[in-house]
């Protein structure tokens, strides 16, 4: 989903499953647009899970959500230099991450992962130093983590509640678009409008 200028979308249990007992996992990942991208029209795309390609070799297998490595490319459309990898690791298993991007991080969702030497614990986001390859260990019980690189974003950006810019002002703009209902709605929203926060 490309929010650019701004977008709406919902995200609901089904009326018959709220109340009860679920179990999700998920990792919901923000990309920021380049600053001549900003206000570009929102779109979406679906892109299949079988049109990501999958690598597996030295006890490390994965998918490429964006962006190209190992010689693979994924098809998702992005505006900038962008690596977003899924990589489960066996024990002992090794991932060789290539320092081609200016930025880099990875963010451990289960396991234990060991780089040169240093162990770390789940839900910890790893940044990385430009420049330096390193190769990522699966410790006693494997490893599950997504990595993350790509080029710096050329201004710094502001975020308050829903809303993403390298402008204040348009992020004060926005909140009065909401607020006076120039956003479309969802269809089947209209009485479950979510209303602009007060006091964040």
């Amino acid at each position: 989903m490309t929010a650019g200028r701004g977008i709406v979308h919902s995200e609901r249990t089904p009326e018959k499953l709220r109340g009860q007992p679920l179990s999700i996992s998920g990792l919901q990942t923000w990309l920021a647009l380049p600053d001549d991208r900003e206000e570009i029209d929102p779109a979406f795309a679906h892109t299949s899970k079988s049109a990501m390609p999958m690598f597996e070799a030295d006890g490390a297998s994965g998918r490429v959500v964006i962006g190209s490595t190992a010689g693979l490319s994924s098809p998702v459309r992005v505006f900038s230099d962008t690596l977003y990898v899924d990589v489960t690791l066996q024990p002992g298993g090794r991932f060789h991450f290539e320092a081609d991007h200016e930025e880099r991080a990875a963010y451990l969702l289960s396991g234990e992962l060991e780089i040169a030497g240093d162990r770390f614990a789940p839900d910890q986001l790893l940044v990385f130093r430009p420049g330096d390859p390193l190769t990522l260990t699966g410790g006693a019980e494997g490893a599950h983590v997504m990595l993350f690189g790509g080029a710096a974003m050329a201004s710094k950006r502001h975020i308050w509640w829903n809303f993403v810019s390298s402008s204040k002002e348009r992020i004060e703009q926005a909140k009065e678009e909401w607020r006076t209902g120039r956003f479309d709605i969802v269809p089947g929203d209209e009485e479950e409008f979510v209303p602009l926060p007060q006091g964040i």
